[in-house]
């Protein structure tokens, strides 16, 4: 303890900041015992490309995350004196054609992907978090004042597709860590979803599959920097994975040095306030497994989480 599980470096990724090794040792210089290297997937399609990337083909997101897999396994063997690092991949689901590339890669890259953040950036083919325009593209309903106030109707197809999008992902990657599950709301964060049965079944639908082959759920601390006053998950969805017994891990979804623990006391205490009286972390499967130590069922096998209870009183939050 602690432990992140979601961390990007500005080397392998255009709109996060510095390099991979400045990353690893300011988690080391904070007291992060476990710290996940998680850069993105590749994207296949050329309009999946942001504007950052104008002068990029897919094909180079490949070369960069295959040197991003590279550079991070140094850094493992370099530092492992000091810090557990974990090497991920956070995958998206714009198209099948994400599922079958992404697929592709898994399989070739097997001995040095240690685990998969499942997260869904894209909603119609159109990210929603890149800025607001872009989400209110994705839910059709672009206005010329970003203010003006969606129809109910269209969020709720908009949050259909979504969780549609994201039950696709669990189910076929069944990845070892579910990203920020409500990023949907990043730009609606005080939208209800109780008022509407159908995603509040869908919800759980997606809940109940991945707590079916324990995954695990990142309370993501970025959303506080975005504005929000609480971390992903919004406080009805993280009650429902807490009663129904669902795994909650840390993340920072750190984007550079700056970003590195970035308001993880206060996730802290949005947790405890919540009733998270314990959270879990990943361990490598070439460490033996400890009493209590719970296997995820997937065809990976890489990675198997560890429970910590009395997690809100280690020291490391004493200089948070």
């Amino acid at each position: 303890m602690p432990h992140s599980h979601h961390s990007h470096s500005g080397q392998f990724c255009r709109h996060a900041k510095d390099n991979l090794e400045e990353v690893v040792q300011e988690a080391i210089r904070q007291g992060f015992q476990v710290y996940g290297l998680s850069e993105h997937a590749p994207r296949y399609r050329v309009e999946d490309l942001f504007p950052e990337e104008a002068d990029l083909q897919p094909s180079d997101l490949l070369k960069i995350y295959l040197e991003f897999l590279s550079t991070a396994k140094s850094l493992k063997l370099k530092y492992a004196s000091k810090i557990k690092l974990l090497i991920s991949i956070e995958t998206d689901y714009i198209t099948e054609i994400d599922f079958i590339k992404t697929s592709k890669l898994l399989k070739n890259e097997i001995q040095n992907i240690d685990y998969i953040v499942g997260s869904v950036h894209h909603v119609n083919g159109i990210s929603i978090d890149f800025n607001k325009l872009t989400f209110l593209k994705s839910i059709k309903y672009c206005k010329k004042n970003e203010q003006e106030d969606l129809k109910e109707e269209e969020i709720i197809i908009f949050l259909n597709n979504y969780f549609d999008q994201q039950f696709n992902l669990i189910y076929k990657f069944k990845p070892e860590i579910i990203g920020h599950f409500d990023l949907c709301l990043l730009w609606i964060p005080n939208f209800n979803f109780k008022k509407n049965k159908l995603i509040w079944e869908k919800i759980k639908r997606n809940l109940k599959k991945v707590i079916e082959y324990g995954g695990l759920f990142e309370a993501n601390s970025a959303s506080l920097r975005k504005g929000w006053n609480t971390s992903y998950p919004s406080k009805d969805i993280l009650n429902l994975i807490v009663s129904l017994g669902g795994k909650i891990c840390l993340s920072d979804d750190s984007h550079g040095i700056s970003y590195v623990g970035l308001n993880y006391k206060k996730m802290r205490d949005y947790l405890v306030d919540q009733g998270v009286t314990e959270i879990w972390y990943l361990v490598s499967s070439v460490e033996d497994m400890q009493e209590g130590d719970e296997e995820i069922k997937n065809d990976r096998g890489k990675v198997f989480a560890r429970k910590m209870v009395g997690w809100d009183k280690h020291p490391f939050w004493n200089d948070k």
